[in-house]
């Protein structure tokens, strides 16, 4: 074929070899926008985690603030929790240091006073400088004495581990106790074990103990066998279709 003859054969179409090709761009207005952005599915992940954290903390907090021995005055615990500002003036104002704050996996009860009174039992003081540090009424202003407080109530928890149940003369928590003979006092009984000697049980009373933990902390034994225990979980109630004949006698 001569150089200068036109040539027969046809060139390929460009739409044709896009046809034949397995990948085709998608048009602008065929793409669809993402679900979540990188930004916004990392925003929302830190949301739910920490929702979750808040939620496990609060039912945490809710399950095991009932068992925390707070200050003189303080009340019902949601309503103390509801008061409190978490201001620490109380624990300021602890002359003996012995009211803390609950650290942060408290929750809820974060930053609220508290005593361990296995370490550091209320001293009673007769002024009660923590109610008098209280800017909220968190802790009861009204209560001005001593013998109206009421922390909480002394249980002998462990009869088996209680050196005097045991036949040995202990009269620790007896002797410690502020409001002695009207919170704790010594009954006799028969020691069963020897057959000839008297045991001195301690016996607390719900009318005169206030719950100071003045018997825990100085319990001798490794794990106090006598422990204050908030009062909802200490002391039962008899119910007033009960009638207790003696006493109606006695009180005429």
């Amino acid at each position: 074929m001569a150089a200068n003859e036109p040539s027969h054969e046809k060139e390929p179409c460009a739409g044709a070899a896009a046809e034949a090709s397995p990948w085709q761009p998608i048009a602008p207005e065929e793409r669809r926008p993402p679900l979540l952005s990188r930004r916004q599915l990392f925003a929302a992940t830190g949301r739910t985690l920490l929702a979750g954290a808040a939620l496990a903390c609060a039912v945490v907090a809710l399950r095991d603030s009932r068992w925390r021995l707070r200050p003189p005055g303080a009340g019902h615990e949601p309503d103390f929790l509801a008061r409190c500002i978490r201001c620490g003036l109380c624990a300021q104002n602890c002359p003996y240091d012995v009211i803390h704050l609950v650290p942060l996996t408290g929750g809820v009860a974060l930053g609220t006073p508290e005593l361990i009174a296995r370490t550091g039992a209320c001293q009673l003081c007769p002024t009660l400088p923590c109610i008098k540090a209280c800017p909220t009424g968190a802790l009861d202003p009204h209560i001005t004495e001593v013998k109206k407080v009421a922390m909480g109530l002394a249980v002998l928890v462990d009869r088996e581990s209680c050196l005097a149940l045991n036949g040995l003369r202990c009269e620790i928590c007896y002797r410690v106790c502020p409001l002695i003979d009207k919170a704790i006092t010594l009954e006799p009984r028969f020691n069963e074990r020897t057959g000839r000697h008297s045991i001195f049980e301690p016996v607390v009373h719900s009318d005169g103990c206030v719950g100071c933990g003045r018997c825990e902390e100085a319990c001798p034994t490794d794990i106090a066998s006598i422990k204050v225990l908030p009062l909802e979980l200490a002391k039962g109630k008899l119910g007033h279709h009960y009638r207790l004949g003696w006493k109606e006698e006695e009180e005429g």
